[in-house]
Parts: C-alpha cells; structure tokens; sequence
C-alpha cells in the first residue's frame, strides 16, 4: 500500500500525540506526584483496553499471561516511563525526548550481549558510539545552565536509567509468552505496570502529596491527553500502521517524536534550547537514523514513551 490519505494521516497521530506526551507528561506532573500520575493513567487507560477486549469476545488471558505481563510492565511503564515521568521534575520535555530516543542504542548492545543477538556490524557500532557522544554532549551542555546542578545531574542519570529499563522489557517481551490479541496484551501490560507505579509512588512517599482537590485543571487536561491521545488513540495508529505500511516508514517515528517534543515544549511551555543543545541533539537523531537504517528498516525497539505495543506485535506465544 502506497502513501494514501490514511497512512498519512495515522502517521502525523502517531508523529504529533506520541511527540505530545512529553510536554504533557511534564504538566500533569505540576500538581500531581510523578510516579502515582503515571499509575493512574496506565490503570485507566489499561481498563478501557481490557474492557474493550472482554466485550469483543477475546480469549481471557491465563495467569502465565499475567506474570509475563507484569515483568515487561514493570520493567517497562515502572522502570522506563515511571523514570522518564521523574526526570521531567528537573529536565525539559524535549531534553527527556531527546535521550530516551537513544533506546535503540541499548537494545543493539544488550541484544547482542545479553541475549545472543547479532554482533552489531561497523555501522550500528558507528551509530552507537555517535549516540554516546551526543548524550555527553548534551548533559555537558547544560551541567551549569541551572542553579541546582545536582537535582539536573539526577534527572539525566534517571533518563538514561529508564531508557536501559526499556531496553531490558523490550528484549524480555521478544520470549515473554503473552496473549496474542495485542490489544489484550497492552491492556495487561498497562494494568500491572500501572499497579507497580502506584505501589512505587506510595512507597517513597508520594501518598502525602496527592490531593486532588489541588490538581490544576492544566494538569487534568495533561492526564487526560496521556490516557486518551497518548496511550489509546495512538496504540491503535501505530498497530494499523504496522499492520498497512512500510515498516521503514512506520519507525520513522523513532526520530521524529523527539522533533516534535522539542517544538511543542519550545511553542506551548517556553522550553529553550541552546546551539549547543541543538547540535548535540541533531547528533543524537543521526545516530538513531544510522542504526535503524544499518538494520535494513526494522524496528530494533520501542523507542518513543509510548511504544509498549512492540512488546506485543512480533509476539504472538499463547
């Protein structure tokens, strides 16, 4: 199937609401703490899936299903988006867009080291070195910039930390057994990883700060759009794009969510962005585009916050 009006348009859903959850990430947070945030919109955004599922007649999953689920949920929403949600207390939305796109860089190197994969070839290692360069670059840019170096040193640890979560439940969820409805699949993998950030949030004391009667309507709108634009409107493009185009086109995503991220911070939340960012950005993006390309155009990972769905497409164990 060619570039119709269709796949145009399920491509600009995917580029411009998955482009949107960071800056939406980073208001919802304003008035409501981090990970419990996260937890919510997971939890809701998972029941209207399964209900969804269960109403359509799809098999009900097992408990092997769930446990699996649950793995790749946490690893995923607690470990990846709960630390991405964090780091945004202390870093820009486009920044954090930024480095999570280098998820495809980890997934190369532990999917050869951990799981046996293929040795990277000298174009992947280039495109992995270069991504190396631009994530120093741009931590060295801005170490200074603010007052509190510390809280801005941790928001970047924490990024980088999120994006090896991800890496790590992406390759998981390749010999996970999960339900091979997708849908049904995501709908788990959303209700134990958002159980696991709220846990997570009381936890470490979030439980003191959540009041809802101080949430901002700003911060409400923000939720919403994560659990409605972000989580299911644009599950279900990227599944109908994979399903109809071009894988190659499908990923292009991988590095114009990042694009969109910083646009969108800069027009609607301020976000500024020296030269020197911008560089080390472009550098960034590069290296992303010369491993997915080194790859023949497949998707080597889940690179945008909301891509949970890979861990079902491709995996269809029962």
């Amino acid at each position: 199937m060619g570039m119709t009006l269709p796949i145009v348009g399920a491509l600009l859903v995917v580029y411009i609401f998955w482009g949107g959850t960071y800056l939406a990430m980073k208001v919802a947070i304003e008035t409501l703490p981090p990970f419990t945030m996260a937890g919510i919109r997971f939890l809701i955004a998972g029941a209207i899936m399964y209900i969804w599922q269960a109403a359509r007649g799809v098999e009900r999953p097992q408990i092997r299903h769930w446990k699996n689920a649950a793995i790749v949920g946490g690893t995923m929403l607690l470990g990846g988006n709960g630390s991405i949600v964090w780091a945004e207390q202390f870093v820009s939305s486009g920044i954090a867009a930024i480095v999570f796109a280098t998820v495809p860089l980890w997934v190369m190197l532990l999917s050869w080291l951990w799981q046996g994969g293929k040795r990277p070839n000298g174009m992947v290692f280039g495109g992995i070195v270069l991504g190396l360069i631009g994530i120093t670059l741009l931590v060295n840019n801005s170490i200074g910039e603010l007052s509190n170096t510390s809280s801005q040193w941790s928001g970047y640890i924490a990024l980088v930390v999120a994006t090896l979560f991800w890496a790590g439940g992406t390759l998981y969820s390749r010999v996970a057994k999960l339900p091979s409805a997708i849908f049904m699949s995501i709908a788990l993998q959303m209700l134990t990883g958002g159980l696991m950030c709220l846990l997570f949030g009381l936890i470490t004391g979030e439980g003191p700060q959540l009041d809802f009667a101080l949430v901002s309507m700003r911060s409400a709108i923000a939720l919403g759009y994560l659990i409605f634009f972000g989580s299911i409107i644009g599950f279900s493009a990227y599944i109908w794009l994979l399903k109809v185009a071009d894988p190659t086109l499908v990923t292009t995503n991988t590095y114009v969510n990042p694009v969109i991220a910083v646009i969108l911070g800069w027009m609607l939340a301020g976000e500024q962005m020296t030269y020197r960012d911008a560089f080390a950005a472009i550098i960034i993006v590069l290296s992303v585009i010369i491993i997915n390309k080194a790859n023949n155009g497949k998707t080597v990972a889940s690179p945008p916050e909301e891509q949970v769905v890979l861990v079902s497409v491709g995996n269809r164990n029962n």
